[in-house]
C-alpha cells in the first residue's frame, strides 16, 4: 500500500507541530494547515486519505470545514474536541466524522485510532467485493457512489460510517445487531463508555428515511442489545 498522505487542520501552533512529528514518526506524509483556506489548497494539489482536524478554527470553524471534507470520497476525518465539549462531539458525529479523541490526547491513542481508519479508507478491496447496487423496500444503496437513494429517486451521499453501518443490516435482515458490532463496522475500533456513535449514526441513517412520507421503521432498537434492520432485501 502506498504510504498514506496525512493533513492536520489545527491553528495552534505548538499542537500542529507536535502531531506532525507524531505521524511522520509513524511513516505518513504529513500535510499541515492552520485554516479552511489552506486545507482546500492542499486538497487541490494533493491525494489525503487522512484528516485530523480541531473544531475551533479561525473563519470557517472545524464542523462547517467537515460538511466539505465529507463531499470527497474514501477521506477520513477525526476530529479533536474540547475536553467537556459534548455538544461539538455530537455535532462532529451528526456531520459524517469517523471519530473524534478530546484533548488533552494520548499521541498513541491517536495514532492507533488513525491507522485502523486508515485501514479501511485505503482498502478499497472489501468494498469492491460488495454488490454496486442493494436494493430494499423501494429504497436503493449504491456502493460506486457511496449514495442512499429513496423511491422518489432523492439522493443522500453518505458518510462512511453511515454507508457502512447500513451496509452491516442488508446483509444481515432481521438479526439484532449489537453496538459493538456496528461500531467495529463502522470504524474498527472497540465502543468506548459512554460512546454514542453508534447511536448518532443510526440516528442520521432514519433522518434519510424520514424524507419519505410512507417510510417504514426500517431500523428498529431492541433495548439492551443493540438494532434490527426490518427492511426486505431484494435478491
Amino acid at each position: 500500500m502506498q504510504t498514506p498522505n496525512v493533513l492536520i487542520v489545527e491553528d495552534e501552533v505548538v499542537t500542529r507541530t507536535t502531531l506532525k512529528s507524531l505521524f511522520e514518526a509513524e511513516g505518513y506524509n504529513v500535510f499541515e494547515a492552520e485554516n479552511g483556506e489552506q486545507m482546500h489548497s492542499i486538497f487541490e494539489n494533493n491525494t489525503i486519505n487522512l484528516v485530523i482536524m480541531d473544531i475551533n478554527l479561525p473563519g470557517k470553524n472545524g464542523l462547517i470545514l467537515a460538511r466539505e471534507v465529507r463531499g470527497r470520497k474514501n477521506i477520513g476525518l477525526i476530529f479533536l474536541t474540547g475536553r467537556d465539549n459534548d455538544v461539538d462531539r455530537i455535532l462532529g458525529l451528526e456531520i459524517g466524522a469517523d471519530d473524534y479523541l478530546t484533548k488533552p490526547f494520548n499521541p498513541r491513542e491517536l495514532t492507533i485510532r488513525a491507522r485502523n481508519l486508515l485501514t479501511r479508507t485505503t482498502n478499497t478491496s472489501e468494498d469492491d467485493d460488495l454488490p454496486s447496487r442493494v436494493s430494499f423496500n423501494g429504497w436503493t444503496l449504491d456502493g460506486d457512489s457511496r449514495s442512499l437513494i429513496s423511491p422518489s429517486g432523492k439522493e443522500f451521499r453518505l458518510p462512511r460510517s453511515e454507508f457502512r453501518a447500513l451496509h452491516l443490516f442488508l446483509n444481515n435482515p432481521g438479526k439484532i445487531l449489537t453496538r459493538e458490532q456496528l461500531i467495529m463496522e463502522m470504524t474498527g475500533r472497540e465502543l468506548r463508555p459512554n460512546d454514542r456513535t453508534v447511536d448518532v449514526t443510526i440516528r442520521r441513517i432514519r433522518k434519510h428515511f424520514e424524507s419519505e412520507v410512507s417510510a417504514d421503521d426500517l431500523i428498529v432498537t431492541i433495548h439492551g442489545e443493540g438494532y434490527r434492520f426490518c427492511g426486505s432485501v431484494d435478491v
